[in-house]
């Protein structure tokens, strides 16, 4: 299980991204909330979703999720 939080920032894109504790890109959000341990990103982006509905996996920490 990992520990991952949502970015509270939105991408020129408008996604939310989800990222795994230790990621490199974690390191520089500002803003962030706690997702909780999920045993893969797919259950975390779907907690994201919860609060923001375009949520989506970081390419280097959720590659699996990342999906635009």
């Amino acid at each position: 299980m990992a520990k991952y939080y949502v970015n509270n920032s939105a991408q020129v894109n408008g996604d939310h991204e989800v990222h795994k504790d230790g990621c490199y890109w974690l390191t520089l959000v500002h803003s962030k909330k706690d997702l909780g341990y999920h045993s893969n990103c797919k259950s975390a982006v779907l907690e994201a979703k919860k609060t923001y509905m375009k949520s989506n996996g970081c390419i280097h920490c959720s590659k699996d999720c990342h999906t635009s």
